[in-house]
C-alpha cells in the first residue's frame, strides 16, 4: 500500500497509512499507528516532519499542516469474513474518528485453504487484504474442528492482540442478538472492546446503501432450503434483491447466503474474478470462484467449516 515515511528527529521513524487517496495521488486520510491526521485537506505524497512533543497527552506534533491534527484513536482488528458486511464495516470504520483498523482477522480451514463458512479460496482472501492495504491475521482451524479447539485458538489471538496494543475487535453483525452476546461474552475480561459498526441498521436500507456506495459482491455459499441453488454465484445486486423469496433477509443475516466482496470503496482496486463450478455439500451450495489471472488450484470446499468468531 502507498505509505508516507515520516522521519522524527533524531532517529525514530513512523509509517503513515495513506491507503485512502484520490486519483491525483493526494491523501484524504492518513493513519499514523494509533493516531490519525485529519482536517488538513489534501496532503501531497511527501515526507511529513514529526518531532517528540510530550508524552501521553500530546505524543506527536505535525509541522506544516496546522495544529490539533492528531487525534488519539483506538487500534482495532476487524473480524473479516471477506463478505459484504465485513467489507462495508471496514469502509464505515475508516470514516470514524474513534477507531483505526490495523488488521483483518479471518478463520481459514487449514486443510482445504478456504475461508470458514463463506468457502472461498485463501488466495482470494489474500487479494482482498492487499487491496484493502491491511495485514491479515489468519486463524488456521483444523478439520474437523471442535468448539474447544476453535475457542482456544481465538483466545490465543486475543492474547496476541492485547500484547500488540490493540484495543478492540469489530464485527459486521447486523441484528442477531445471540451472536452479539456470544462475542461480547468471549471478549469480556480480555481487554478488547467488541465493536459493532453496522448494528441495528435496517437491512433493506443497508443493502441499498452498500450497493449505492459501490460495494460489489457475489454469493459464494447459500442454504438451498431458503434459496434455489441457481442463486449461488450470482451477483448481489438490485436484481437479486428483487428475486429473493419472501422472508429472505436482503443481507442474508439469517444464514440464507454468504458473499465474497470484490470491489468497493474499501479496496483500492477491483479484484477480477470468474465463477467456477457449483457444488452442494453438507446441505449447502457453494459457488467456486477464482481470480481471472490465477490458475485453477484445488477443488471446491468439501465440508462446512466451523463458525468464525
Amino acid at each position: 500500500m502507498p505509505l508516507f515515511r515520516a522521519e522524527a528527529a533524531p532517529v525514530v521513524s513512523y509509517e503513515i497509512d495513506c491507503s485512502s487517496s484520490d486519483r491525483a495521488g493526494f491523501v484524504k486520510v492518513a493513519v499514523l499507528k494509533s493516531y490519525r491526521l485529519f482536517g488538513c485537506g489534501q496532503i501531497p505524497r511527501r515526507s511529513i516532519p514529526l518531532r517528540r512533543a510530550g508524552f501521553a497527552d500530546n505524543p506527536l506534533t505535525v509541522f506544516g499542516v496546522g495544529r490539533d491534527l492528531i487525534e488519539t484513536m483506538k487500534k482495532i482488528l476487524l473480524s473479516w469474513s471477506g463478505g459484504k458486511d465485513s467489507a462495508w464495516s471496514l469502509h464505515v470504520l475508516r470514516q470514524s474518528s474513534e477507531y483505526t483498523v490495523a488488521g483483518l482477522l479471518t478463520t481459514v480451514n487449514e486443510e482445504f485453504r478456504r475461508v470458514a463458512i463463506h468457502g472461498f479460496r485463501e488466495e482470494l482472501l489474500d487479494r482482498q487484504a492487499e487491496r484493502a492495504g491491511l495485514p491479515l491475521w489468519k486463524v488456521r482451524l483444523p478439520f474437523p474442528c471442535s468448539n474447544d479447539q476453535y475457542e482456544a485458538r481465538m483466545a490465543a489471538i486475543c492474547t496476541r492482540a492485547v500484547q500488540e496494543g490493540f484495543d478492540g475487535i469489530a464485527f459486521g453483525d447486523l441484528f442477531l442478538e445471540e451472536i452479539r452476546a456470544y462475542r461480547m461474552t468471549k471478549l469480556a475480561g480480555t481487554g478488547l472492546e467488541p465493536i459493532f459498526p453496522l448494528w441495528g441498521i435496517p437491512t433493506d436500507e443497508l443493502a441499498v446503501t452498500m450497493m449505492e456506495g459501490g460495494l460489489r459482491a457475489r454469493l459464494t455459499c447459500m442454504d438451498p432450503r431458503k434459496l434455489p441453488a441457481e442463486f449461488a454465484g450470482r451477483e448481489w445486486d438490485a436484481a437479486l434483491l428483487q428475486a429473493l423469496p419472501t422472508g429472505v433477509d436482503p443481507c442474508g443475516e439469517n444464514g440464507e447466503f454468504h458473499t465474497f466482496a470484490y470491489a468497493g470503496p474499501m479496496f483500492r482496486s477491483q479484484i477480477a474474478i470468474k465463477n467456477g463450478q457449483r457444488v452442494e455439500r453438507d446441505g449447502f451450495v457453494y459457488a467456486d470462484m477464482t481470480a481471472e489471472d490465477a490458475a485453477t488450484m484445488d477443488e471446491p470446499t468439501r465440508e462446512r467449516d466451523p463458525q468464525s468468531l
